[in-house]
């Protein structure tokens, strides 16, 4: 955790606002004659991230968490000499180019920088949003924090909640703004965005967006495959720590074993690396173990199979004493969460996770090749067709194409959303018509690849690094994400999509030899059931506990049991979690 509070009439911060109830180790400096106050809490070492706080010739201040991409061609860039870390680099970077130095950086990061010279504090989150930070104005004071904990903690904050965030938890299950916190007077700075603070004024910028704007064409089709594992290689290669064990999490699929393919390699020692695959045994068919056991064993990796029949529900997360900053579904399983943090944790420091190329690599045959039409673009459209033909064979390829564009543009309709949710609220908030754009993320300024575009402008993302971040706060590990590496992501988008999207046809050539021949060509396998419904039939979920505080978001007496519950439980498990989270954090 780290924290910055600053004075907006330069009058000094009492140190003891900066402090934190739940952290007992802290580094604390003052700046500016007690201005600003920065605080950092001791981490024992997990790998090459940095945190902490860090000063350039008391003239820069620097407190966060770090991990960099490209280190070596900003030690060239910057002429920096000798060891130095990343938030030495950062500082040296700002010190050459001033706030254009965010162009400079990229990997997982959040962090506040202060110029005494402009008399300034930036907070910057880095580009897809790997890393959370949390911004507040009171009493005369910022406050910037990658703790929403720590944030909401502050006396002078209010607490007030936010009818956007919760109406869209419970019918989406996350925030549909990236901006939202739970709470309306603590906002949440968007991925590639910089935070600036100068005086009473508080403002933010973007300084990154996801622009892929030409497809990438090769002459030689082998040079596809080429480039794909020679940029995995390196964003892999970025993310594994000097030594110790690396941890991937691995499933029967395409995506995680090339990661360890590719973690064996960047290592130089397959003993180093280990994986873990989850798989069910009663509660529905699952080939998980059978194919990812196939690729640890052509890997020479130890590889874990873990049963997540009896993890995916906790019968007593209510008597838990299990707390999170934003009420979360995932708070009914949080106690196996916790416990398997710590055994992974126990085994390796650093995990590499694969999700990235289901969206990248989504195949959208149709907008490419009307998009080359457009353009008379003949001999790419013969690139483009011919080998989609011969890989799909003619006769699929008629019948694929007499389906209608309106059929697949229908989106989900009114009845997304739960009964049970209040319908002042749902009307006063559009709340159907968030929802319903929300299901369909589409860029439609992107005419070549709208769906994969989009798919990254999902604040569905945010959620998924909310619940690597619970992970985090249980056990001394880390997770890496190698696919969202900006070389690697930026590259499977531009690259054709016929034919090299169907069925990640890109990752499959690039891993000809280097993966069994069954995970080659087995398809992509979802699972075939909810690993929820039968625990919940069993155990239920227990009875409402914040009384009246509900009332404002739901009916309560419309709430079905959840006994009773089938098929999709999610938003049941949402009134459930956001009940329990209330009643732990204001009084009924």
């Amino acid at each position: 955790m780290f924290a910055a509070v600053l004075s907006i009439d330069g009058a000094p911060v009492d140190a003891s606002l900066a402090r934190s109830t739940a952290e007992e180790r802290l580094a604390i400096a003052t700046v500016e004659a007690g201005r600003l106050t920065l605080i950092a809490s001791h981490h024992a070492p997990v790998d090459d991230e940095w945190r902490g706080i860090a000063c350039l010739a008391d003239r820069f201040w620097l407190a966060g968490r770090l991990r960099l991409d490209r280190r070596q061609a900003l030690r060239d860039r910057f002429a920096a000499a000798g060891k130095m870390s990343d938030a030495d680099l950062c500082l040296q970077a700002y010190a050459a180019r001033g706030e254009c130095f965010v162009d400079e950086i990229t990997g997982d990061f959040c962090f506040v920088l202060w110029d005494a010279s402009h008399k300034e504090l930036l907070g910057v989150r880095d580009q897809l949003g790997v890393r959370s930070l949390f911004h507040a104005t009171a009493g005369g004071r910022h406050f910037v924090s990658d703790s929403l904990s720590w944030m909401a903690s502050q006396p002078e904050l209010d607490r007030a909640l936010d009818d956007y965030w919760i109406a869209d938890f419970l019918s989406a299950g996350h925030s549909l703004d990236f901006h939202r916190t739970v709470f309306a007077g603590i906002a949440r700075l968007p991925p590639g965005h910089v935070l600036r603070l100068a005086g009473a004024q508080a403002g933010t910028k973007a300084f990154w967006k996801l622009d892929v704007p030409e497809p990438l064409h090769y002459r030689d089709a082998r040079q596809y495959a080429e480039h794909f594992r020679a940029l995995t290689a390196e964003a892999v290669a970025d993310r594994l720590p000097v030594s110790g064990k690396v941890g991937v999490s691995m499933s029967g699929g395409l995506d995680s074993p090339t990661l360890a393919a590719f973690a064996v390699e960047a290592a130089g020692d397959r003993s180093r690396i280990v994986a873990e695959c989850v798989h069910y045994e009663r509660l529905m068919p699952d080939d998980e173990a059978r194919f990812s056991s196939l690729a640890a064993a052509h890997l020479g990796i130890a590889l874990r199979l873990r049963a997540g029949d009896d993890i995916t529900f906790d019968p007593d997360w209510r008597r838990r004493g299990l707390h999170t900053a934003e009420p979360t579904r995932s708070i009914v399983f949080a106690h196996w969460t916790r416990q398997i943090a710590g055994e992974m944790a126990d085994v390796a420091p650093v995990w590499l996770f694969g999700e990235g190329p289901d969206n990248a690599l989504h195949f959208e045959r149709d907008a490419y090749l009307s998009w080359l039409l457009q353009r008379r673009e003949w001999r790419r459209l013969a690139d483009a067709v011919f080998p989609y033909l011969w890989i799909k064979g003619h006769e699929v390829w008629k019948r694929k194409t007499r389906r209608s564009d309106e059929a697949q543009a229908v989106g989900p309709g009114s009845e997304v959303l739960p009964a049970w949710l209040d319908r002042d609220l749902v009307a006063r908030l559009h709340l159907e018509e968030r929802v319903r754009q929300a299901a369909e993320p589409v860029d439609r300024s992107h005419r070549w690849h709208p769906r994969a575009m989009g798919s990254f402008a999902n604040p569905i993302w945010q959620a998924l690094f909310t619940d690597r971040d619970l992970d985090e706060s249980f056990a001394s590990l880390v997770w890496r994400h190698p696919f969202l590496d900006l070389r690697v992501l930026e590259f499977m988008l531009a690259v054709p999509p016929v034919p090299w999207a169907r069925g990640k046809l890109l990752m499959r050539r690039a891993m000809r030899g280097r993966l069994p021949r069954e995970i080659l060509e087995r398809p992509k396998t979802p699972l075939s059931g909810s690993p929820t419904e039968a625990p919940l039939r069993r155990f239920g979920l227990g009875n409402f506990e914040s009384g009246h505080l509900m009332e404002k978001y739901v009916d309560t007496g419309n709430v079905p049991a959840s006994g009773a519950a089938g098929g999709d439980a999610s938003p049941l498990i949402a009134v459930h979690a956001l009940d329990h989270w209330m009643a732990h954090n204001f009084d009924p």
